[in-house]
C-alpha cells in the first residue's frame, strides 16, 4: 500500500500572531529559557506596544517547529531613529536556523507585513538596515522590491516598498552628534526591551564596569517610541557611550565591552 500524503496544511509553513495565549508556547525572538533576563521584558514590552498598532508574527514550519519571526507597527511608533509617519516600520525579521534558510521562508513574513500594509491604506513599508549584526540582511527586502531611500552612519540604510510613488520618503532623524553631547560625562548605557537580548548584554556590561573599571554607569531605560525615535543612534534601542563617543550603537559582550575599554580614546 502506497504511504498516505499529508494534508496539504501540514508540507507548508505557517504564521501565527503572538499575543498574551500564544507567548508563553513560543521561543521570544530565538529564545526559549523562561528564566532569560529580557524574555519577561519583552512580554511586557509587546503588551505596552499593542496598543499602537504592533503585531509580531512567528513562522511555523511543517512540523511545527518555529523557524522565523516578525515584528512590525505604524512608523509614528517605530522603536528607531525614523521618521516613517503613514508607513508599517518593520523592526526585525529572523529565521531562527540554517536548516530554515533558502526556502522563501523570509519572503512569506515580509508579504504578510505588506498585505497588512495595503490592508491599512498605508503609503508603505520600511525597515532599517545594516552591514553589522541585528538587523536583517537587505537582500530579503531588495529582492523584494524594497529600495534604498536614505542613509546613516556608519552603513544604516532606511529601504522602502512603496505602494503610492507620490507619497514622503521615509528618513532618519539625524543630529546625532548633537544627541550625544548631552551623555557628555562618564558612561551611559541606553537600553530597551523591544530586543530582549539586551536585557542581559547591558546588565553585563555594568557589571563589568563597575566591577573591572570603577565606573558607574548611568543606565538610561527608553520607556516610549518618542524616546527611542530621539535616542543617538539609528538603530535606538542600545547604545554604549563614553565621555560623548559613541563606543557602540548595538547591544554588545562583555567581552567585548573590555576590547573597546583597551583601545585609547580621543
Amino acid at each position: 500500500m502506497a504511504p498516505s500524503k499529508k494534508p496539504a496544511h501540514e508540507s507548508k509553513p505557517r504564521l501565527i500572531d503572538v499575543d498574551a495565549a500564544s507567548f508563553d508556547t513560543l521561543p521570544c525572538c530565538g529564545i526559549k529559557s523562561p528564566k532569560h533576563p529580557g524574555r519577561q521584558e519583552k512580554r511586557c514590552w509587546l503588551q505596552a506596544n499593542a496598543k499602537f498598532g504592533l503585531r509580531a508574527k512567528t513562522l511555523l514550519a511543517p512540523d511545527g517547529e518555529p523557524a522565523g519571526y516578525i515584528e512590525y507597527l505604524p512608523g509614528e511608533f517605530a522603536w528607531r531613529g525614523v521618521d516613517a509617519t503613514d508607513y508599517l516600520f518593520i523592526h526585525c525579521l529572523w529565521i531562527y536556523s540554517r536548516r530554515h534558510q533558502r526556502k522563501g521562508w523570509g519572503r512569506l513574513l515580509v508579504e504578510a507585513c505588506l498585505d497588512d500594509a495595503k490592508k491599512e491604506g498605508k503609503s508603505g513599508v520600511a525597515v532599517l538596515v545594516r552591514d553589522g549584526p541585528w538587523l536583517a540582511d537587505r537582500r530579503l527586502f531588495l529582492a523584494s522590491g524594497f529600495v534604498p531611500v536614505d542613509t546613516a552612519p556608519p552603513d544604516y540604510q532606511l529601504l522602502v516598498r512603496k505602494f503610492r510613488h507620490s507619497a514622503r520618503n521615509p528618513a532618519f532623524k539625524g543630529d546625532w552628534d548633537r544627541k550625544l553631547e548631552q551623555y557628555s560625562r562618564g558612561l551611559t548605557i541606553i537600553r530597551s526591551s523591544q530586543c530582549p537580548h539586551i536585557a542581559k548584554f547591558a546588565a553585563d556590561i555594568a557589571e563589568a564596569a563597575q566591577k573591572e573599571y570603577h565606573l558607574e554607569p548611568n543606565v538610561i531605560d527608553l520607556q516610549s517610541p518618542g524616546d527611542a525615535q530621539n535616542a543617538p543612534t539609528p538603530y535606538a534601542v542600545f547604545s554604549l557611550i563614553y565621555d560623548g563617543q559613541l563606543l557602540a550603537d548595538h547591544q554588545i559582550s562583555r567581552t567585548r565591552f573590555r576590547s573597546i575599554m583597551k583601545k585609547p580614546r580621543r
